[in-house]
């Protein structure tokens, strides 16, 4: 006879959230450390855009493990690590569209992909949020 096991894997989108903020200030970090060591990326870098990428890196990290412990220090981290990159990302379009030289048309594409990484983590994690807040409501 057979035994059939019913193994039921629950997707949560809190922990995912976490963990892509985890990986992604992980990835943040080794590639903004390995450029301020030495590495050639092979396009202009903006030294100071090159610096606060990698110390958000720092930040990102914190956030993902926030938001993995304390879901509501997670979501606020993550809206201000999303408006931060919003208005860094304008400053460098700027720079971009008024002096080419100074800032290459790829860190405008890295920055404009930190911002949706971080906007859409910041939506998943006050989506789970309001649902929580809603199955304790009194009705």
């Amino acid at each position: 006879m057979e035994k059939t096991v019913n193994i039921r894997l629950a997707f949560d989108p809190e922990r995912a959230a976490a963990l892509i903020g985890v990986v992604f200030g992980l990835a943040t970090l080794v590639a903004g450390g390995t450029v301020l060591l030495g590495r050639d990326p092979g396009y202009i870098v903006y030294r100071p855009l090159l610096v606060f990428n990698t110390v958000m890196g720092l930040v990102y990290l914190y956030a993902g493990v926030e938001a993995w412990r304390r879901q509501a220090a997670g979501r606020t981290l993550a809206g201000l690590i999303a408006t931060v990159n919003a208005g860094v990302l304008c400053w460098i379009v700027y720079l971009f569209q008024t002096t080419r030289d100074v800032v290459a048309n790829d860190s405008v594409h890295a920055m404009t992909l930190r911002v949706s990484v971080w906007v859409a983590l910041y939506a998943v994690l006050a989506w789970v949020w309001r649902r929580k807040r809603a199955a304790i409501a009194p009705s």
